[in-house]
């Protein structure tokens, strides 16, 4: 069960991505960063990738699908399709290195746009569970509200969603007993 740790589990899973791909040649070492909205006004890796979760949505097309019975069993209530918008953003004194890092990271996505319970978190997914990866069409307008909230100097930057990431309920929904037998009354309808 995909629980409150579906999130963090995401996020870890994306990092974990990109630091098993194959670096580019021309960099030996890089660092990968989870940021959060603090880490903007601290010194950014040289050179590096960022992954900022910048907004969290319900999707609301898929809303109330049932869960399976977990391994006791048990019925819970459905689970909270959530869609996460991230911004993957390369930091680099020279501008070439970092247009490398992205190029080469916005690749290391797309070669594994499903990523399945074992690279996510197995403790956290089940194993059929999987999550998509997609590219996310940002307009100037967006882009320059995100960094303008944090004020640093505006970074070329790449937007991915992860859509439909499950949250699932703790609440077991009581289930009634069997229906054994049925009775139906028949009534007789006007006379005409």
């Amino acid at each position: 069960m995909a629980s409150y740790r579906a999130i963090e589990a995401v996020s870890q899973a994306i990092i974990g991505l990109l630091k098993a791909a194959p670096p580019p040649p021309e960099l030996a070492q890089f660092d990968i960063k989870l940021y959060r909205p603090g880490s903007f006004s601290e010194d950014a890796p040289d050179p590096g990738i960022s992954l900022y979760l910048y907004r969290i949505s319900v999707n609301t097309v898929r809303r109330t699908l049932p869960r399976p019975a977990d391994q006791n069993g048990y019925r819970h209530r459905p689970a909270l399709p959530v869609d996460l918008h991230y911004l993957l953003t390369p930091w680099a004194a020279m501008a070439e290195t970092q247009q490398m890092l992205l190029g080469w990271s916005m690749r290391a996505l797309e070669d594994t746009p499903l990523l399945s319970s074992a690279v996510l978190n197995p403790a956290v997914f089940l194993p059929d569970e999987t999550i998509e990866i997609v590219s996310e069409h940002l307009s100037l307008q967006e882009i320059i509200n995100i960094w303008d909230a944090f004020k640093p100097n505006f970074q070329i930057s790449a937007a991915y969603s992860v859509r439909m990431v499950p949250i699932d309920s703790l609440i077991v929904e009581p289930e009634g007993a069997a229906v054994q037998t049925r009775t139906l009354k028949m009534v007789k309808g006007p006379q005409q």
